[in-house]
């Protein structure tokens, strides 16, 4: 059956496109993480330059400040790009569920056109 073979070429196709997002996200998540790291290295240097470690301090330098909530922002970008990478892998996790029962089911049809 035609129909069949293409809805498990759909599925699979939907599958890769999910794994592609997946990985996408985790892409992202690694150089967030990354450029958070190396802005909390930067925040070092730059209060062992100046001696001043308080951000609350008078001070504290600006670069310090900028940087940390640049750092901030990125953590926050961070957790949010986990709670879609959660949803990712769920729709994944369905998306191969459909696949097996669609190539399933051409299986099953297959062997029936066989022993016709």
């Amino acid at each position: 059956m035609k129909s069949r073979d293409n809805l498990v070429r759909l599925k699979g196709f939907q599958v890769n496109e999910k794994r592609r997002q997946l990985q996408q996200l985790e892409m992202m998540m690694a150089e967030f993480e990354r450029m958070a790291k190396e802005l909390e290295h930067q925040i070092t240097l730059e209060e062992k330059k100046s001696g001043i470690t308080d951000p609350n301090h008078f001070a504290y330098p600006t670069f310090a400040k900028a940087a940390r909530q640049r750092a901030d922002n990125l953590q926050v970008s961070i957790r949010e790009l986990r709670g879609q990478q959660e949803g990712a892998e769920l729709a994944l996790e369905e998306a191969e569920s459909e696949l097996a029962k669609a190539s399933a089911l051409e299986e099953r049809d297959g062997g029936m056109r066989a022993r016709a």
